[in-house]
């Protein structure tokens, strides 16, 4: 294996690892979590090979919970805010993050739904999500708030040890 290999191994594996620590070390908290912020700083700060380190979260969350309907959103639903962080990559403002990371939130159920309207049918997803938007409400405010809060300070951080380490910027 290359020491570059190796190197990014390493960090991923770790990144990884830390995003799934620090959801449990939060979860006393319902649907306040810093998995969002997390996965958006990965796409904004390692490109697409931080892709490794959001599906070893998602593995890690399937190894502690079990499968469920809840696994394949999970399968999807972060790669969808991957994505959208990876077109955002150059906005600057953390408030721009921040409406991003609480809409994401607020539609973090109605997007998982979509499993429930496979498995169930319309009134299965609808009722399913309805049911859920009180937690989306808390789920997008805490994302706008943790967000707001750390998305610039960590970007920062996390461009420095990059450039420290010697990972290519994506």
């Amino acid at each position: 294996m290359r020491n570059s290999s190796a190197k990014e191994l390493a960090l991923f594996s770790l990144l990884g690892a830390l995003t799934f620590a620090a959801k449990m070390a939060m979860a006393q908290f319902p649907n306040i979590e810093p998995v969002s912020l997390l996965v958006m700083l990965l796409a904004v700060c390692y490109g697409w090979r931080g892709l490794y380190a959001v599906y070893l979260y998602v593995f890690l969350e399937f190894a502690m919970w079990g499968l469920g309907l809840w696994s394949f959103c999970y399968l999807y639903i972060w790669l969808i805010l991957f994505i959208l962080a990876r077109a955002l990559r150059r906005m600057e403002s953390p408030l721009g993050w921040a409406v991003l990371s609480g809409c994401f939130g607020l539609l973090f159920g109605a997007l998982c739904a979509l499993v429930y309207w496979i498995v169930g049918g319309w009134a299965s997803a609808v009722s399913w999500w309805i049911a859920g938007i009180p937690m989306d409400i808390t789920h997008g405010i805490g994302n706008f708030v943790i967000a707001l809060v750390l998305f610039r300070p960590l970007r920062r951080y996390l461009n420095t040890l990059n450039r420290r380490y010697g990972f290519p910027a994506p």
